[in-house]
This record gives C-alpha cells, sequence and structure tokens, in this order.
C-alpha cells in the first residue's frame, strides 16, 4: 500500500490543495483529504482509547483508508463545522466537533505533523515571534500594545505622527473580504481623538516603515520561496485592500534565510508565511508570522515549487 498523507482543509479549498496532492502523487504517495466542515453532518469518525492505544477509524467516503499507512498529515486549515442554522445547540455542536477533531489528528500513528497542532497554537502569539525576531537579530517595527490612550499618543507623537494599528489576532481565516476582517491602517488625527474604546481591547501600534516592496515568504522546513508586491507610493499599509498589484520574484539573503530559521525553529515549526518589508535601502524589516498563511498566488504567479517542498516535507524524507 502506498504511503498516504491526509490534506486536512476545507470543502471549498481547491488550489493549494489540488497542487500539493499532485506533488504527492508525483513521489508515489496517496494524497486524501478530509474537509473539517463536512464533520460530523456528512462525514463519521471514531477514536477508540484503551490499554492498546488509540485506534480511528473513518466512515463514509473515507472508510477505506488504513490509519496505518498514514505517514503526514497537512493541517491546512480548520473550518467550523456546516451545520444546520436552526440546529438546537448549534454553537456547542461545532465547538465539539472542532475539539474532537483535533485530538483525532494530534500523534496520528506518529505520523509528520504540518503543523504541529499545539506548535501552532503557540506561534500565534504575534508578541512572541517579534521577540524570537528580535533575538534572532531581524530589524522589527518599534512596537507598543497597549489599552492606555495617552501612551498611544506619547508613542505617535515620537514616531512623528507616522505609525500604524493591528489586532494580536484574526478575526478570519479568508483573505477573499467575504468575511469581518481588520487590516492594519495608518493612526490618523481622528483616531487618536477618540480611543475610549481602547480601555477595553487592547491593541497594537508600530512605527509605520516606509516601503519599497512588500514580501511574502514561504519557509518550508529551511527553504524560502519569496515573492513581493511594489508598494511603495501606492499609500496602503496593507497590501491585501490593494488592487492592481504584481506578485514579482523576490529573494532572501543567506543572512536574513538563517534568522529566518532560527525564528521557525523557535516556534516549532515546519511551515509558516512571513511577512516582510523591504525599505528603499534594501533592508528587510520583518513583520509577523502565520502558521496558516497563503501562498498560492506565490506559485500561480511565479511558479515557485511550493507545493513541492510541502510534499517532501509531509513524507518526511521516504519519496
Amino acid at each position: 500500500m502506498p504511503p498516504t498523507v491526509l490534506l486536512v482543509t476545507g470543502s471549498g479549498d481547491t488550489f493549494n490543495v489540488d497542487r500539493v496532492a499532485a506533488a504527492l502523487a508525483h513521489r508515489g504517495a496517496r494524497a486524501v483529504r478530509l474537509d473539517t466542515d463536512r464533520f460530523p453532518a456528512e462525514l463519521s469518525l471514531r477514536l477508540e482509547l484503551g490499554a492498546g492505544g488509540p485506534r480511528r477509524r473513518f466512515g463514509g467516503a473515507l472508510a477505506e483508508l488504513d490509519e496505518d499507512a498514514v505517514v503526514g498529515v497537512w493541517r491546512r486549515r480548520f473550518w467550523p463545522a456546516d451545520l444546520p442554522a436552526d440546529l438546537d445547540w448549534r454553537d456547542g455542536c461545532v465547538r465539539e466537533s472542532a475539539v474532537f477533531l483535533s485530538g483525532f489528528l494530534h500523534g496520528f500513528n506518529r505520523a509528520k505533523l504540518v503543523n504541529d497542532p499545539a506548535a501552532e497554537r503557540r506561534a500565534e502569539d504575534k508578541l512572541l515571534q517579534l521577540r524570537l525576531a528580535v533575538q534572532a537579530g531581524l530589524r522589527v517595527p518599534r512596537t507598543l500594545v497597549t489599552n492606555e490612550p495617552d501612551a498611544v499618543r506619547a508613542f505617535v507623537a515620537a514616531e512623528g505622527g507616522r505609525a500604524v494599528t493591528k489586532m494580536l489576532t484574526a478575526l478570519t481565516q479568508s483573505m477573499a473580504g467575504d468575511t469581518p476582517f481588520v487590516h492594519t491602517s495608518r493612526v490618523g488625527p481622528e483616531d487618536l481623538a477618540e480611543l475610549d474604546g481602547l480601555r477595553y481591547c487592547p491593541m497594537v501600534f508600530q512605527e509605520e516603515i516606509p516601503r519599497a516592496r512588500e514580501l511574502r515568504v514561504a519557509w518550508v522546513e529551511g527553504r524560502c520561496f519569496a515573492g513581493a508586491l511594489r508598494t511603495g507610493g501606492t499609500g496602503l499599509s496593507d497590501w491585501r485592500v490593494g488592487t492592481g498589484l504584481a506578485w514579482e520574484p523576490a529573494a532572501v539573503p543567506e543572512s536574513i534565510a538563517a534568522r529566518l530559521d532560527a525564528v521557525m525553529a523557535g516556534l516549532s515549526l515546519s511551515f509558516g508565511a512571513v511577512d516582510l518589508i523591504e525599505t528603499e535601502a534594501g533592508e528587510l524589516v520583518f513583520l509577523e508570522v502565520n502558521p496558516a498563511g497563503e501562498w498560492g498566488m506565490l506559485e500561480r504567479d511565479l511558479g515557485l515549487p511550493i507545493s513541492e517542498a510541502l510534499a517532501d516535507a509531509l513524507l518526511g524524507g521516504l519519496s
């Protein structure tokens, strides 16, 4: 039986998953999708625990899947259960389903996890990311995180009025603009005059660094695949809200790549999407890591073999 890799995603996720599945097939492996939004309404799973250790059973379309053949699990993204809106205790059912799925997949027959769920949860800590980046010798923006309005006003004044703000957590998993999303935005005089609500919710404030380009780096176990957008002069503080921008090839110097390796080792990640700013002088500034960040546009537009790298990581040297 060929080695099997479980691709954990949602039913609407196609391009990235299809590319990784094809790369696995080229290596003689079998790729099997597990769409988390189909569980539990359309997909049945069973976990048995006892003296002999855990045993997992699949139902429905995955009934023939053999747990012992699974050598890798790509936790691409968890989507919530798709359940009827009028279902009694719907929120509780969605929550219980997500908790069960996470436990079901963890420690899966010692399969290679990309990423390990515990490491990914820890890596979501943006402040930890910044601390590790500083320790690794990367430049990061001067940063303030607070719920004190006066501290924000003093920080922005010290930056000459040029600062941006963002949240510590994402409100959505989508980049399609069809769900609530708080983008990085410039702090203006009107914002400084209306900071009373800050006492209920701390936010991140950073120096606004003039940029020539912004890089998205897909990091896969020490391999960097980078694309850049020329955002200099556009007035954008977040490239995700821009239009008419085209991805172009970018290179990550060995010295920066080594520092990124140190950050990712500190986060215990196998994969992460790293955002960097490139200044007019060519200096690269670290912003953050998204442990499940998007990379499909880099492979589609630039031909970067990110899916191939992920397939190698998931097979753990078996290919």
